[in-house]
């Protein structure tokens, strides 16, 4: 698998969110990632592949294991985050913002983030790509008590849903134990 302990991240566009992952690709090759991209490699491409079918293809790549994580870029963010969100083991966001970006992780454990060309500058962009990629889930949260333990059970029971198991149950979820988180510390920033 290639990991981002290892500096390897995976990139899909389509031709709306090319420019902006371009800005973002040459950011993280300057601070020396090694990148796969798949997809659009120009906004200009003749027949440029649609934003689900390249959202399918890095979530398959993260489903069998070959990536850690990865980044999407369309207009939106939301139509190839859906599309690699139907991928098994995807956890996929959309974010705007670098705070977001950062909580995706952190408490999310996400392994695929989307971003929009319509709503993130390019600068956003980087600033985001860096947060999600150089910290992991609890990382910064270690004062609030239970808050990895919390979020890793949420981010387990996500991993063991079976949508046929639950819906066989009355739709009744399955806890796999339970965790409970802390009172949020008053100098927590965001």
């Amino acid at each position: 698998m290639k990991t981002v302990k290892d500096k390897q991240i995976l990139v899909g566009a389509d031709f709306a969110g090319c420019p902006l992952k371009d800005a973002v690709v040459k950011h993280l090759k300057i601070k020396g990632w090694g990148v796969m991209d798949i997809g659009v490699r120009s906004a200009d491409e003749k027949d440029p592949e649609m934003y689900h079918r390249v959202g399918l293809k890095v979530g398959a790549k993260i489903a069998e294991g070959e990536f850690e994580r990865a980044l999407l870029f369309c207009g939106t963010g939301m139509g190839i985050h859906i599309a690699a969100s139907k991928c098994p083991h995807v956890h996929s966001a959309v974010v705007e913002s670098v705070p977001a970006a950062l909580r995706c992780v952190t408490a999310n454990n996400c392994n695929v983030m989307a971003m929009g060309a319509f709503y993130v500058t390019p600068r956003t962009g980087m600033a985001m790509a860096d947060a999600f990629l150089e910290h992991n889930l609890g990382d910064g949260y270690e004062h609030w008590h239970n808050f990895y333990e919390y979020h890793k059970l949420a981010y387990d029971e996500l991993e063991a849903f079976d949508y046929q198991e639950f819906k066989k149950n009355g739709f009744a979820v399955t806890w796999l134990e339970d965790v409970e988180l802390g009172p949020e510390p008053e100098d927590l920033c965001y």
